[in-house]
């Protein structure tokens, strides 16, 4: 399951081996600075049922991809037992967003914002 982790002055998403191959990508990384906003999700799976896939995909059980969508870039990995989830809104980075589920989002939202 991926997990987000802040590392320095970065954040980094780091992604299973299974993950990496459903999504033919490997962690991700972006400044802090970079970061413009966290949003709790609900619903993590629904950002990504939108717009052109390029990775794994089966609706509602998981998303492992980069989903091109509305003018933006998004990157998700969500599975079934994380269905809520967390946004992470980016200023000129490689994505807009980050779409990740976790089982406690809160915490993670509270982590991102105090740093």
């Amino acid at each position: 399951m991926a997990e987000l982790k802040i590392e320095g002055d970065d954040v980094i998403l780091r992604l299973s081996t299974g993950e990496k191959m459903e999504s033919v990508h490997s962690d991700l990384r972006a400044p802090l600075s970079t970061v413009r906003s966290v949003e709790i999700l609900e619903d993590a799976h629904e950002p990504a049922d939108h717009g052109l896939k390029f990775g794994g995909r089966l609706p509602g059980v998981f998303e492992v991809a980069t989903v091109a969508t509305s003018g933006e870039k998004l990157f998700a990995a969500v599975h079934h037992n994380t269905p809520r989830g967390i946004r992470i809104n980016f200023d000129n980075g490689k994505y807009d967003a980050w779409i990740v589920g976790c089982p406690d989002p809160e915490a993670i939202k509270a982590q991102l914002e105090n740093h």
